[in-house]
This record gives structure tokens, C-alpha cells and sequence, in this order.
């Protein structure tokens, strides 16, 4: 045989080979850093996930972790990354460092953090106009939700930007301005702060921008019973505070059970959902999941990470229409 068939055979052979075999696997996403999304007068840093192929137009979620937590590990143990991919959207992860915090928590008690433009959360909301520009997001579908501190500063993104979320979810979190009106970030968290409805309204609405009247962001609030932490009548101040600002009052409209936790949701005069809260029985300090691949499970447990049957993320993403 010939150098130049015996090639020819080769390359043919090469060639039947390449068709038979399996494609090599396609990379799947991950989670990435982003640096210069701006000016960071609150000094984080700028974590997020974009599923593969993510097309133009689709929803932002804001995902706060708690402290001692990381961000590209809260957004993947919370069940947020699988969502990304199962349902197609795009998922911003602040990090906080131990420069501003040595416990890694977020600082929704520091007023120079907490208002409009400033601070932490300025940083935030820098970070979401960096992925709406970047992927071409729906600026009308854009949420936050967070785990403790991390539930903390969603109050303070509802709070100061309520013209920019059209929702959030509190896990295990704090009213907005509970610092300031409880005299400390430990009476808020351990005792809660003796404030009416409307007094605690009237901090949201100081907050906004002035002269803003809504639309506001609708609430949803997770809140383990065994809770030490963050005791649960910070969940009752939460709803006190958002149903005020909805014009509404605090009685629920219906009551149910998901996941066999108790479940309620307070409507405004329209009928419109304004708020709702998951009560769960028994669970202490942490994020609600339900590790599995049934198709309201999602997340794995981890520390402040709590396997309860039920996932938060896949609630919250019900709620917010993103499946």
C-alpha cells in the first residue's frame, strides 16, 4: 500500500470514528465573578449565574446569602442555580467580605448601608443594572430574596428601591429600619421592636423615593417556629410593615398548608396577593430546601441550609411566575 492510501485510509478511518463516538459533553454553566460594575461604595463583590444560551428578556433574581456564608455557595445549596436552568432566568449573588463585616453578614443594621444610593446598597443595585445590561434583561421582572443578614438587606432593597423589584422573599430576616427602631440589631433580632403598622410603614416610605406611591413590591416571608436567631414576631413586624404600605390590613384573606406548614396570604382591596408567609414547624435559623428531582424540590442541605420537605427558591419562583 502507498503512503498517500494508506493516509487516505487513515483519514477515513479517523473520520467514521469521529461520527460513531458521542459529542463531548457541553460545558454547563457556572458561577462567575464580575468586577467593575461600578463605583462599590459598599466595597462587595459582584458574583452571578447565566444559564447556557440564556436568550434576551428574561427575569433577574437577587440572591442575598447569610452569615458565614459565601455567595456562589448560597446560590447554588438554596436551590437558585437549578432553578436558573430548569426555568431560564439569571441569578445576581452580592458577596459580602470580612473587610465590612467579619462574619461575612451583610450590614442591613448600618444606616449608611441601608438607604437609597448608599453604601451596600448601592452596590446591589449596581450590581443588577450590570446584568440587566449584560444579558438584556426584563427590567420589570426583577427580584431579591436573602437568608438572614441576607434577609435583612432584602427588606433594605424592597425599602429603597421599591420602583426597581417587583418582589421579595425574606428568609428568616428583619423588617426594614428594625435596627433603628429597636435601639440595636440584637434587640431587633433576639426581642423584635414595638412598633404599630404604620409606624413601621412610614419607615419604608421615608426610604423611597419621595413622593413615590407604588407600585410596591409584593412580600413573601419563610420563618422557622424553633427559631432563636431571628425570632418569629420578626416575621408578624414584615407583614405588618408591607401590608401597611399596601393600604391593607393584617388579617389574612386565606390560610392553608403547604408542604404541611401553615401558609397565609393577605390580598389588597383588587384581591391581589400583597403578602404571604410560610410558617415552618419546628425548623430553626436557616433556608428552607428540599433536596431531590421531583418537581417542586431543589437545594442541598448544608449548614443554615435546612432539609424540611419544602424548598423556598421553588416557592418563591412559583409565586413570581418565573417557571
Amino acid at each position: 500500500m502507498t503512503k498517500t492510501r494508506a493516509a487516505t485510509l487513515l483519514a477515513l478511518l479517523a473520520a467514521l470514528a469521529a461520527a460513531l463516538l458521542p459529542a463531548p459533553a457541553a460545558q454547563a454553566a457556572s458561577v462567575q465573578e464580575v468586577t467593575g460594575f461600578g463605583p462599590n461604595p459598599g466595597a462587595l463583590r459582584m458574583y452571578r449565574y447565566v444559564p447556557d444560551g440564556l436568550p434576551a428578556g428574561r427575569p433577574v433574581v437577587v440572591a442575598l446569602h447569610g452569615c458565614s456564608q459565601n455567595a456562589p455557595g448560597y446560590g447554588t445549596q438554596s436551590g437558585w442555580t437549578e432553578l436558573a436552568d430548569r426555568w431560564g432566568f439569571s441569578v445576581v449573588l452580592p458577596g459580602q467580605t470580612t473587610a465590612n463585616n467579619i462574619s461575612s453578614c451583610f450590614d442591613w443594621f448600618q444606616s449608611g448601608d441601608i438607604a437609597r444610593g448608599q453604601g451596600e446598597a448601592a452596590s446591589i443595585m449596581q450590581m443588577v443594572d450590570r446584568q440587566l445590561a449584560d444579558t438584556a434583561a426584563d427590567r420589570s421582572r426583577v427580584y431579591v430574596t436573602g437568608l438572614s443578614a441576607g434577609g435583612g438587606m432584602t427588606s433594605v432593597m424592597m425599602a429603597a428601591y421599591p420602583d426597581r423589584f417587583a418582589a421579595g422573599g425574606v428568609v428568616a430576616g428583619l423588617p426594614y429600619g428594625c435596627a433603628q427602631a429597636a435601639g440595636s440589631p440584637y434587640t431587633c433580632m433576639y426581642v423584635g421592636a414595638s412598633q404599630s403598622a404604620k409606624q413601621w410603614g412610614d419607615r419604608v416610605r421615608a426610604a423611597a423615593p419621595a413622593g413615590y406611591a407604588g407600585p410596591w413590591p409584593r412580600l413573601t416571608v419563610f420563618q422557622g417556629t424553633a427559631d432563636y436567631t431571628v425570632k418569629p414576631v420578626n416575621m408578624t413586624d414584615l407583614v405588618a410593615q408591607w401590608t401597611n404600605v399596601q393600604g391593607t390590613d393584617q388579617t389574612a384573606d386565606a390560610e392553608d398548608t403547604v408542604g404541611g406548614y401553615p401558609h397565609k396570604v393577605y390580598k389588597n382591596g383588587a384581591g391581589a396577593t400583597v403578602a404571604e408567609t410560610y410558617s415552618i414547624t419546628g425548623m430553626g435559623h436557616g433556608q428552607p430546601v428540599d433536596p431531590g428531582t421531583g418537581p417542586a424540590q431543589c437545594g442541598t442541605s448544608a449548614p443554615y441550609v435546612l432539609d424540611v420537605n419544602l424548598c423556598a427558591a421553588y416557592q418563591l419562583g412559583h409565586a413570581w411566575g418565573l417557571g
